[in-house]
């Protein structure tokens, strides 16, 4: 039962330490990765779809991204999804090319995206924490209805901040990763 617990514990905890892999992915540095554009939805046809599912996307070089749209007409939906975009980007199109040149970052941009890579840390270790704290309820639950002894408890409880500190120090060693990847000119 405890094994059980302790497995859904890291399973959980590695959705958390993705899902900030996935949000840094979103904070923009200096270089063109296909990846600053995943979570864009363009409108097909009325319905808000996926940008790799009308187009695809490419680096041309360090600093520009190309997207290559498959049906002509959807050209200015992709368009006008990358200016309502929060990315800061300008699209310019030839044809059914867009290519969008990454602006330099200044000082203070990067402090910006800096503090908000910090705020998704941070927001990945509460997650991480509010599972842990689950979890110890659980064990708690299972002392209390004696399924377990309490040397089982403690020694469960010590297990699961193992665990925990093990992705709180992953979520840290991915924060340091962005931020000298933010700093970097």
């Amino acid at each position: 039962m405890i094994n059980e617990l302790k497995q859904d514990a890291e399973v959980r905890m590695t959705k958390s330490v993705e899902a900030l892999g996935n949000a840094f992915n979103k904070i923009r540095t200096g270089r063109a990765h296909p990846s600053l554009l995943d979570g864009l939805m363009v409108s097909y046809y009325g319905v808000d779809t996926p940008l790799g599912q009308v187009g695809n996307v490419s680096v041309l070089d360090a600093r520009t991204l190309s997207i290559s749209v498959w049906e002509k007409s959807l050209v200015p939906e992709v368009e006008k999804a990358i200016l309502k975009s929060d990315l800061g980007l300008n699209p310019s199109t030839m044809g059914e090319l867009i290519r969008i040149p990454m602006p330099q970052l200044t000082e203070e941009t990067r402090k910006g995206f800096i503090k908000k890579a910090r705020a998704e840390a941070e927001s990945a270790r509460v997650s991480v924490r509010n599972i842990r704290r689950d979890v110890l309820s659980d064990i708690k639950e299972l002392q209390k209805d004696k399924e377990i002894s309490e040397d089982e408890e403690h020694r469960a409880q010590d297990e699961v901040q193992k665990i925990t500190d093990k992705y709180i120090q992953q979520v840290d060693k991915a924060l340091s990763a962005k931020e000298v990847d933010l700093m970097e000119i």
